[in-house]
């Protein structure tokens, strides 16, 4: 293993504690990012590092433009982008240097993760043209499997997983159509979200094939992975496969109270290629068993069915279609086992892609009936890890096997995540996909992360510690404002129909940083609590809850606050800010400190008596 000697971690929540705490800054986290990249000699990770000293300059923006307790919810966060995705002023080359360009503007998914603060490292590696599963195709080298380097690190987002898991950044963006993301994430011991397609814009994105196509997330933990995604996501009216999400679309959800049932193949559809990868994925089964879900037998046959159209028959034609032209003219500029894959798209008439198409629908119809029976269905990410060799003796098949449990994913408009399962005893890594219907992506990310938590092993192998968990504050959906109440407007408090009857919806209970205090302010009817903020740390927040609220009932809303109370900008634990209740100063002289109790109902149980508020 290529372990980082750092003492900060990198995960984001991680991160966030260390901004608030001010144990970092940007500044010294990118200069440790860099110190780190100059000492690990991994190759096949990146294709284009950024200069430190442009990085560096773009931290030290922030912590000017940012003073402490006013952050966006990405501040001073590391990522990586996979160079088929465009990042202004870099090139783009897809690991090919003659097909290279460099576009003036980056992609909107990187555009909103460096609005949201987080910081751009450069570009990672990948199979050549984003074609292929073993991360073996590419010019710019071979990054080896960071816990065996004779094994395949995954792909095609090799260098992406691989920045992830070495350390480099916290996270980074990928790309998967038939599993890209999904493999090296299993193969890194990493989290591969893989959106609900169109969730995230591909403008910008150089095409595999572009109805299947899908932006992804690699990262440490689910958590991490929702963070990066809440932010990266977004309707793009300029990209034609982006799709707005429902008005109930959240990406925060809870495991089930109750007895939850898993969707588990077959015994007679799982193929594993050794009886470790076996016994991995019954290991995983007895601890969702463990957790409290029913496992539930599902048959693989529409799914394997499908993933078998997207490269046994005419949709491959797809992947010719979007590099024709350069293809046409520089064949020789294209490696050969790419050069063979993309030829096949000539094989084909319409009709027969036409035909896979009508095929497709109706297996997107003859599996819609899972979904009514189970929250989701668990998978192995792969049947197992094979060896750089044995890709090298067998480059097409050995690939093609790897996408056995991944490949129908997009064609049935599927959103997964794939999710480290263990070691095996040989010490390889080994991993699960949770997978549902378009746009249950965060039930599956509460799944996947509560399967990841309970036995968690290493983060990649970074060597650090599984991080704290906080309460997190969820980005506000488009047309939403987010609203953080302390007091009357609590759930079951009087003043909670002002929320209720305006559409807000409650999104988490969470703190306030370490920086607030709590009165209990006089002569107010119904009775109600001023949050002030100090310049002392306090040695826990107060408690709140953060609502969302339509954009369009926000004015009525704040119309109904009066003095001393007003709504400003209020700062989380974890960092982030929202709107929020906070009180005019002096309308608190002389008022009871309540701040020990940690909240108002805390108080109203405990604490108040006679005529204190």
């Amino acid at each position: 293993m290529n372990t980082p000697h750092r003492s900060l971690p990198l995960d984001i929540a991680s991160l966030r504690r260390a901004y608030r705490d001010r144990a970092a800054t940007p500044s010294t986290v990118v200069a440790s990012v860099f110190e780190t990249l100059a000492a690990d000699e991994t190759p096949g990770v990146w294709i284009h590092v950024r200069e430190a000293d442009a990085v560096m300059d773009e931290a030290r923006e922030l912590e000017r433009a940012y003073p402490a307790g006013a952050r966006p919810p990405l501040y001073g966060v590391p990522f990586a982008v996979k160079d088929n995705i465009d990042v202004g002023g870099i090139p783009t080359t897809a690991a090919c240097a003659d097909f290279a360009y460099t576009p003036a503007a980056s992609a909107p998914v990187v555009e909103r993760l460096r609005a949201a603060g987080a910081l751009c490292i450069g570009k990672t590696n990948l199979d050549q043209f984003a074609t292929g599963l073993a991360g073996v195709r590419s010019p710019y080298g071979v990054p080896p499997n960071p816990f065996d380097a004779r094994y395949v690190s995954g792909g095609s987002s090799s260098g992406s997983a691989a920045a992830v898991a070495r350390g480099h950044v916290s996270f980074a963006l990928a790309t998967d159509t038939a599993g890209s993301g999904r493999v090296p994430a299993a193969f890194n011991h990493l989290v591969g979200l893989k959106p609900s397609r169109g969730l995230l814009s591909t403008r910008g994105v150089l095409p595999a094939c572009r109805s299947f196509d899908c932006v992804t997330l690699m990262a440490l933990t689910c958590e991490d992975a929702r963070d990066a995604a809440e932010i990266a996501a977004g309707y793009d009216a300029a990209d034609p496969d982006s799709r707005p999400a429902p008005a109930h679309f959240c990406w925060s959800a809870d495991v089930p109270d109750n007895r939850w049932r898993i969707g588990v193949p077959r015994p007679e559809d799982l193929v594993f290629g050794d009886d470790a990868a076996r016994a991995d994925f019954d290991r995983a089964c007895a601890r969702l068993e463990a957790m409290g879900a029913a496992l539930e037998r599902v048959s693989l046959e529409p799914f394997l069915e499908a993933g078998n159209l997207l490269y046994e028959g005419a949709i491959v034609s797809e992947r010719l279609a979007g590099l024709e032209t350069f293809f046409r003219a520089r064949p020789d500029s294209i490696l050969p086992v790419i050069r063979t894959l993309l030829a096949r798209g000539d094989q084909y008439p319409a009709t027969e892609a036409f035909r896979a198409m009508h095929r497709l629908k109706a297996l997107v119809r003859a599996v819609e009936p899972t979904w009514t029976r189970v929250a989701a269905l668990v998978v192995p990410t792969t049947p197992s890890i094979p060896r750089i060799d044995e890709l090298a003796a067998d480059p097409i098949g050995a690939n093609a096997r790897l996408g056995r449990y991944t490949t129908f994913g997009n064609l049935l408009d599927l959103a997964g995540v794939a999710v480290p399962s263990g070691l095996r005893p040989d010490g390889l890594p080994a991993g699960v996909t949770f997978l549902g219907p378009w746009g249950s992506d965060a039930a599956l990310l509460a799944m996947a992360g509560a399967f990841h938590a309970r036995e968690p092993g290493p983060l990649g192998v970074t060597g650090w510690p599984w991080p704290k968990r906080e309460a997190r504050t969820r980005a506000p959906r488009d047309g939403q404002m987010l609203l953080a109440v302390v007091g009357a407007h609590l759930s079951g408090q009087p003043l909670n129909g002002q929320l209720t009857q305006r559409g807000a919806a409650l999104v988490s209970a969470t703190r306030t940083a370490p920086y607030y205090r709590l009165f209990a302010v006089p002569g107010t009817q119904p009775p109600k609590p001023g949050l002030v903020r100090t310049r002392d740390k306090i040695d826990a927040g107060v408690e709140v809850e953060v609502w969302s609220m339509p954009e369009e009932a926000f004015g009525s809303f704040i119309a109904l606050v009066s003095a001393p109370l007003a709504i400003g900008q209020l700062e989380l634990e974890d960092g982030s800010r929202v709107h929020g209740f906070l009180c005019e100063p002096h309308a608190v002289e002389g008022a009871r400190d309540i701040t020990s109790f940690g909240g108002w109902r805390a108080f109203l149980a405990l604490g108040a008596r006679g005529n204190v508020i």
